[in-house]
Parts: C-alpha cells; structure tokens; sequence
C-alpha cells in the first residue's frame, strides 16, 4: 500500500459550513443558510481573539518617528501590540540597536506632566480604539510616545501585533486559520448554528462539549515552547 504523497488538506467555506450543517443534522438548502452561517463564522473569529494569542495572526511591523510627534496610527487591523522596542541606526550593522520602551496604562500616561518634552522614548501608550476599516482612517488603533522624539537621531517603533483573524469571505476561499484549527473551527460554527436551528437544539450541549475540547487541544499546541528561564534576582541590605 502507498500513501498518497501529499499534505495539502484543507476546507474552503462551502465544506466548512457543509460539515457543520450536517453535524446539526440540516442540510443546506437556502442562500440565507449559507449567509447566517458565514455572519456566525465571523463572530465566531471574534471570539477567538478574545481567548487568547493566537501565533498565526502575530507579525511585525514598524514606525519612523517624526521629531515633535507624539501619535502615531497602527495598522487597522490591529488587536493588540504583544511586544515593542525603539530602533536607532537602522540598517547599519555597526549601529542597529534595539532600546526597550515601556507600555504604559492610560492612567501613567495621563499623570505625565509635560507629554510634548523631547528625548529618546523610553515610554508608550496603546490606544486600542475600535479598529473600524473606514478609509479615512479614523478610530484606527494607535500609539502615544513619551517623551515625543528629539532631533539627535533617527528612532523607529518596531513592534509585534496580533492582528485580527481575515473574515470569511465567499465560498470558495480558504480561511486565515492553520489546517490544525480546522477541527475546531467547525465545531465552533456547528455550535454556533445549533443556536439558531430550532432542529439542533437537542444536540446543542454535545455540540458545545466537542467545541470546548476541540478548542483546547488546538489552543494547547498553539503556544511558544521556546524553554523558560528563571534566574532569582539577588538583593543586599547594606
């Protein structure tokens, strides 16, 4: 016997919402089906970015800062900055180095005194406003430095972000999810949809059963397993 040589499986949205359709025990008959379903799936995303970090959606990116200015937009998708340093000479090798700068809650921020001081920024506030795709902009997340950047040399934010989880779309894309997700991905529509089935109702604790431990065995192995190292700090009265 030979196996069959590849490793490509996935599931576009179709079979998504096919499989989780039948796990309900209904077939997918009408246009408004296939549309309820999808809004389900979206919300269903959103709920996942509040569980946790989810490592596919992390990435990096970065922001030259302008002397004197203070904020400064993130992308719109943003969920939230995970780590965050300032760079000096960038891009020469014989100078690149990154400086930490501190995350500060709004309530630090607000009690500085003089926010339009200028130096190196050792300090920065994230504005995590409701990230709405309009195209002026507007409400998009953002970052407040302190002190506001000086004219001695050339600093850029450099950070690493969660972003939000890509929508849905139609049928035939695949989902911004890894094929490790997939499991659990339709079990938690298959719940979602049990919601709203009248028909399904009966199968609605087995359904939520099988997408809480989906979710934690696919949750489980989506983690750093980089090794952790604590050293004690030692301290000295004099």
């Amino acid at each position: 016997m030979t196996t069959s040589g590849t490793a490509a499986f996935n599931l576009d949205l179709n079979d998504i919402i096919e499989e989780a359709y039948e796990r309900c025990g209904v077939e997918v008959r009408t246009g408004y089906e296939h549309r309820t379903a999808r809004r389900s799936l979206n919300l269903l995303f959103a709920d996942w970015a509040n569980r946790g970090i989810n490592l596919w959606t992390i990435g990096q990116g970065s922001i030259p800062l302008v002397q004197g200015q203070i904020t400064y937009d993130l992308p719109v998708d943003t969920v939230d900055l995970l780590e965050q340093v300032i760079r000096t000479g960038a891009g020469n090798a014989a100078t690149q180095a990154d400086l930490t700068i501190s995350r500060i809650s709004v309530s630090t921020y607000a009690t500085i005194p003089n926010k339009l001081q200028q130096a190196r920024p050792i300090q920065v506030w994230v504005n995590r406003q409701s990230g709405a795709t309009e195209p002026s902009g507007v409400n998009a997340p953002q970052i407040n430095v302190w002190p506001a950047p000086d004219g001695s040399q050339s600093y850029t934010f450099v950070y690493w972000r969660m972003r939000r989880i890509q929508d849905s779309g139609g049928g035939v894309n695949t989902q911004d999810v890894p094929f490790r997700f997939l499991t659990c991905l339709v079990s938690g529509l298959a719940y979602y949809l049990a919601l709203k089935i009248p028909e399904a109702l009966n199968r609605l604790e087995p359904l939520k059963q099988m997408y809480d431990e989906a979710w934690d065995l696919a949750a489980g192995e989506d983690r750093e397993k980089a090794p952790d190292r604590l050293v004690p700090r030692r301290m000295y009265i004099s």
